[in-house]
């Protein structure tokens, strides 16, 4: 069974048939030719050690340019906090992209936030606030898990380096949005299985994160975090059939 694993980045998968994907910058600069001069000049501290914990069996793929595999030779394609990352524009010709890779009768597993559920938190806070200026800080972290990521300016990563790598990185990487760090949109269980059916997927069923159309699923462990709970709290999965 061949399973692609789309926008991995440090969550892959060694089981057989498993074809992790990415094109994280990290990934690109692990097979750059001067990377023995670059990485100790760019890299410290937890990005070298993330970077050194980089698993080898990732394709280094730029999705922009299409799935590099031919029509229906796939029998899965699986993402996980991706698809919110990209332009509505481009979220529609993705999953023709998928569709096309597919087999007959292939599945198509998402994952994305779980917007429906974020704005119900917030509303419940909201509903139980006294309105006192002590719970502003708590409350302001509901209003963040909608807003931050959609408002960030700057990358997560650079805003908590020195100055001087700061403005550095910034000037050379750009802002969060460019870096592919912001959401583009957000899902819910209506939208997403609209989208999903407008490019042409016959099925569409929301799922749980440990329960799947595809055959073992758990002994992926996508979905699953080292200790076999949920990876993703706070997250919708779909699985479309093509």
């Amino acid at each position: 069974m061949k399973l692609l694993n789309l926008g991995c980045g440090e969550k892959t998968s060694d089981q057989v048939g498993v074809v992790n994907i990415d094109w994280s910058a990290m990934l690109r600069l692990r097979v750059h030719p001067m990377r023995h001069l670059l990485v100790p000049l760019i890299l410290h501290g937890d990005r070298m050690a993330r970077y050194r914990a980089l698993p080898d069996n990732i394709l280094i793929h730029n999705l922009a340019k299409g799935i590099p595999f031919e029509s229906g030779s796939v029998d899965a394609v699986y993402h996980s906090h991706m698809l919110e990352h990209l332009d509505r524009d481009i979220a529609e010709p993705l999953m023709k992209e998928v569709l096309r890779v597919l087999k007959p009768g292939g599945i198509h597993r998402i994952v994305v936030p779980d917007f429906e559920l974020t704005v119900r938190s917030y509303v419940a806070h909201l509903d139980a606030s006294d309105a006192e200026p002590a719970q502003q800080q708590a409350h302001d972290a509901y209003v963040s898990a909608i807003l931050e990521q959609s408002v960030r300016r700057e990358a997560h990563g650079t805003s908590l380096q020195r100055p001087l790598r700061r403005r550095v990185e910034n000037a050379l990487l750009g802002d969060a949005r460019r870096r592919g760090q912001t959401h583009q949109w957000m899902y819910d269980r209506v939208n997403l299985r609209a989208l999903l059916l407008s490019a042409g997927y016959r099925e569409v069923h929301r799922l749980d994160h440990d329960a799947s159309l595809i055959p073992g699923w758990n002994d992926y462990g996508l979905d699953l975090d080292a200790d076999g709970g949920q990876y993703r709290p706070g997250s919708l999965y779909m699985e479309a059939v093509k």
